[in-house]
């Protein structure tokens, strides 16, 4: 396994170093020397989602309780990297849930978000598979996620728009309430100085 892997690392700095050398830079010169394999580095780190498993993430943290009012988790940074350009898109996710006699610990919401954004990724897909891995998993009576983000696809090409914010959303179950899906949006919206 660890040979695969080596091979794999290999492979990737060998790409890197044919990307320098392809946009007509010298890999070979003192400040690029190292690039490469930094770069492979980096992009394994940033692409490391695809070897997690959001279900045994949430399941670690299982906990049976009666408590069935809104557990909202806001403000959860992310960043992850577009799958048309593999240029980054980050910002905060706001997702909550409604139990039904089973909650997950708290550091186990940005873990699930962590997972999802370590890969290629559009935000709308994003935004569902983070959805989907809690509802399927915790069964709750309800679970709703905003994702806010800014998208360096947009912001260093194309049209260039510096302060656009692009806003996804989802809903399960009773979220799909005006009064539930209110209270969420309200709870989201207020700042917490």
């Amino acid at each position: 396994m660890e040979e695969n892997q080596a091979l794999k690392n290999q492979n990737l700095v060998n790409y890197y170093h044919d990307i320098i050398n392809g946009i007509g830079e010298n890999p070979n010169r003192e400040g690029l020397l190292k690039t490469p394999r930094r770069a492979a580095k980096a992009i394994e780190y940033l692409t490391e989602g695809y070897h997690k498993d959001p279900v045994a993430i949430l399941k670690s943290a299982l906990f049976t309780e009666e408590y069935s009012e809104m557990v909202l988790v806001k403000d959860i940074e992310f960043y992850s990297l577009c799958e048309h350009h593999m240029l980054p898109f980050f910002g905060h996710a706001h997702i909550a849930y409604i139990p039904n006699g089973k909650i997950v610990g708290l550091s186990k919401i940005p873990r699930l978000v962590d997972v999802f954004s370590r890969r290629l990724q559009v935000q709308e897909r994003l935004t569902i598979e983070i959805l989907n891995a809690l509802q399927d998993t915790l069964q709750p009576h309800g679970a709703a996620i905003v994702m806010e983000a800014q998208h360096m696809c947009m912001m260093m090409r194309g049209v260039q728009k510096q302060n656009s914010l692009t806003t996804s959303s989802a809903f399960t179950g009773v979220f799909r309430t005006f009064e539930t899906r209110s209270e969420f949006l309200n709870l989201i919206s207020k700042s917490h100085k």
